[in-house]
């Protein structure tokens, strides 16, 4: 980045997985982006983003795709990032996804194709699967922090968690046992 840059203002997460096979429970996956106060980088999160609240008090994070069993066109999941509108009271966000349990445990490694991608505008920061954390129950994807110029910068962030979804977006901005 140049001295001029404004590192990346807006930005999405996409998460897609395969529908469960006919006759069993479906895979129920879900984006959170958790946004953590300068100070409190690696604390409690501030705010979560996410399916049962899907706007962010300030209207700079949302989810725009909502899907409980996979079954969509394309990505099933969206969630938008608009750092650039993000007060400077918040100094990190850090995007997750945790698979839902309601019908027993379910694993990255259970769920037919999981993916996800990052993009800002038509460039893509990171896509991947989730092999390297297959006995997970969720796992961290992305980490988007505010250098000391204002700027946001993206790091790629696949950390896997053992925990239920609650639990896992009240940690998932923690450093990892």
């Amino acid at each position: 980045m140049s001295g001029l840059s404004k590192g990346i203002e807006r930005a999405e997460a996409r998460l897609k997985w395969d529908p469960s096979p006919l006759g069993t429970p479906p895979s129920d996956l879900d984006l959170i982006a958790a946004t953590y106060r300068v100070g409190a980088e690696h604390g409690d999160p501030a705010y979560l983003v996410a399916f049962g609240s899907r706007f962010s008090p300030d209207g700079t994070i949302w989810l725009n795709r909502d899907s409980t069993d996979g079954k969509g066109l394309g990505f099933d999941e969206v969630l938008t990032l608009d750092l650039s509108r993000l007060s400077s009271e918040y100094g990190r966000v850090v995007v997750g996804v945790a698979i839902q349990q309601s019908f027993g445990r379910l694993e990255f490694r259970t769920v037919a194709n999981p993916a996800y991608q990052l993009v800002t505008g038509y460039t893509v920061l990171a896509e991947g699967d989730f092999a390297s954390v297959g006995p997970a129950t969720g796992a961290t994807v992305a980490e988007f922090t505010r250098a000391a110029s204002g700027a946001w910068e993206f790091r790629s962030l696949l950390v896997g968690y053992d925990a239920d979804p609650d639990t896992f977006s009240r940690t998932m901005g923690h450093p990892p046992a």
